[in-house]
């Protein structure tokens, strides 16, 4: 997910920070996503879209307007 990487370091977030401001156990799922290790649920699609003020089709890369 590109996206969570651009919108992430825009905000001046280190990986472990985003997990913690979206409760996420693990401190690297942001990370594993960002590689593409690993696919997040819908519920954190919605909260990591919500946390960012985007859309989910711009996170999946489907549309290119926030």
């Amino acid at each position: 997910m590109n996206k969570l990487r651009e919108l992430r370091i825009e905000r001046g977030l280190k990986i472990s920070e985003l997990s913690n401001e979206l409760n996420l156990a693990g401190s690297d799922a942001v990370g594993k996503y960002e590689r593409g290790e690993r696919e997040p649920n819908i519920h954190i699609l919605i909260a990591i879209a919500d946390y960012f003020n985007v859309s989910i089709d711009y996170l999946v890369g489907r549309i290119d307007v926030r």
